[in-house]
């Protein structure tokens, strides 16, 4: 029986809280950010955002496994 696979690029982006929900780091604050005024850095420092209801569950299909079952 093969095994199943996890998305790996869903693995790297998403984190799942202790109360079950989805969480993701805000994109832009990597690299070529020179440009960007201290303010813009500072927020995206800031809390991670939170996967909108209606999208949960096609994030979740990416996660086969026990630990992210609803």
């Amino acid at each position: 029986m093969p095994k199943q696979k996890t998305n790996k690029s869903a693995k790297k982006r998403f984190k799942l809280s202790a109360n079950g929900k989805l969480s993701y780091k805000k994109s832009g604050i990597k690299h070529i950010n020179t440009h960007m005024s201290s303010k813009r850095k500072r927020q995206l420092r800031g809390p991670e955002g939170e996967v909108h209801e209606s999208q949960v569950n096609n994030v979740m299909y990416m996660f086969p496994y026990a630990k992210y079952a609803r």
